[in-house]
């Protein structure tokens, strides 16, 4: 995602087995790993390639998700026990405290500063899968978060205070909806809120992925 490994840049297991100095078998694991997330193509031959998912790839991913962390909102208004509506709270004011803060340092300092943000993110959309009360749901759901870095986000919203507000401003409206037991609003407002993420990622992936992989060497052999 940051370009580090350019996109289309193979993967040399030799090169990689000395950079980390160790044999090529964990290497070998690692990359079906990655193959298995879409990040590489392991290919006859050709080795590791780096794959890496297209702006295309990100929009569909989170229409999916869009549908799917919608429904689980209708469902957690009408399901949702006591204890996980105050989990959905707690990890609001996490969160709303952690944009706040975060949202008075200077753009510079952002990069490596959003591991609160990222905390309370998640334990705000677990508290609504749980609170859902499907365990299938909550599996597809969840794979759909594997498909892409968990920084991913956070890389779109650092770049604008306002977004970092309007993302706190969006978890409020959803667990609101959900504590009123309005399934309608709370469907809503969450398929609106993962569309708004989605789109930021594809639209930081247009401005800032390209670039980066070209800018950027591979690693193993290819500096």
């Amino acid at each position: 995602m940051s370009g580090e490994i350019p996109v289309g840049a193979r993967l040399r297991q030799e090169h990689l087995a000395a950079e980390y100095s160790v044999s090529r078998t964990p290497v070998r694991e690692a990359l079906r790993k990655l193959q298995a997330t879409g990040t590489v193509l392991l290919r006859p031959n050709q080795g590791a390639i780096v794959r890496g998912p297209t702006v295309r790839d990100i929009r569909e991913a989170y229409e999916v998700r869009a549908e799917l962390e919608a429904l689980a909102a209708e469902l957690a208004a009408s399901w949702i026990t006591g204890a996980d509506l105050e989990r959905m709270r707690t990890a609001e004011e996490a969160f709303g405290r952690a944009a706040e803060r975060l949202s008075r340092r200077p753009p510079a300092e952002l990069a490596d500063a959003g591991g609160d943000w990222s905390q309370a993110n998640d334990l705000f959309h677990e508290a609504v899968l749980a609170g859902a009360g499907n365990a299938r749901l909550s599996e597809m759901v969840l794979e759909l978060h594997r498909t892409f870095p968990r920084g991913l986000t956070w890389k779109a919203l650092m770049e604008d205070a306002r977004l970092l507000h309007e993302n706190a401003g969006e978890h409020r409206a959803i667990r609101e909806a959900i504590e009123a037991r309005d399934g309608a609003q709370a469907r809503g407002h969450m398929r609106r809120h993962v569309l708004h993420a989605g789109e930021l990622i594809a639209r930081w992936f247009e401005r800032h992925g390209a670039a980066a992989a070209a800018a950027r060497p591979a690693p193993g052999g290819r500096r």
